[in-house]
């Protein structure tokens, strides 16, 4: 069964109707048939906007913990979907929106300039990140290059925060 919009194999209804890989499609978004992963960080706007009204450790506590779960999460949507990394899998992109958003302030600029920061990372894939989604296998594989991506998405706000940017 395949997804002629997408060109990708399709997802069973069904499937949503599970918590795991409703969790793993980020909600659904992940079925968009055009940038599913971007649609993946849009979902990760609301959840940042809530978990950022925390103080910072709360933050990270959270975020450390999606990772985990993730790890897990992913390795098992990619086996229900019997793809190793299936396109419609987003809650690696949730997280790393999170991670991108840890050293800043929560302004809407912030959130504008960190989703497009982690988009070009995830999408470009600089090194490691490229290196990391073709060579690690598993869940941890799925969630470890978008923690990279968002890493690299915090270090260019801190900087530009830093900078006095805004």
């Amino acid at each position: 069964m395949r997804d002629t919009a997408a060109g990708r194999p399709a997802v069973p209804p069904r499937l949503l109707r599970r918590p795991v890989p409703f969790l793993a499609l980020g909600f659904g978004a992940g079925l968009s048939p055009y940038a599913p992963g971007t649609a993946g960080t849009l979902v990760a706007v609301p959840l940042y906007w809530g978990l950022a009204l925390f103080p910072g450790t709360v933050y990270a506590a959270v975020v450390t913990v999606m990772f985990a779960v993730g790890i897990w999460l992913c390795h098992r949507a990619a086996v229900e979907l019997g793809v190793a990394d299936h396109p419609a899998i987003v809650w690696d992109e949730i997280v790393g929106f999170l991670v991108t958003m840890i050293p800043v302030p929560r302004t809407w600029f912030w959130v504008v300039a960190g989703f497009a920061l982690f988009r070009l990372f995830d999408i470009v894939k600089p090194w490691p990140i490229r290196w990391l989604d073709r060579n690690v296998p598993g869940g941890f594989g799925i969630m470890v290059d978008d923690l990279l991506a968002g890493a690299y998405g915090a270090a260019v706000l801190w900087i530009l925060a830093r900078a006095g940017v805004a």
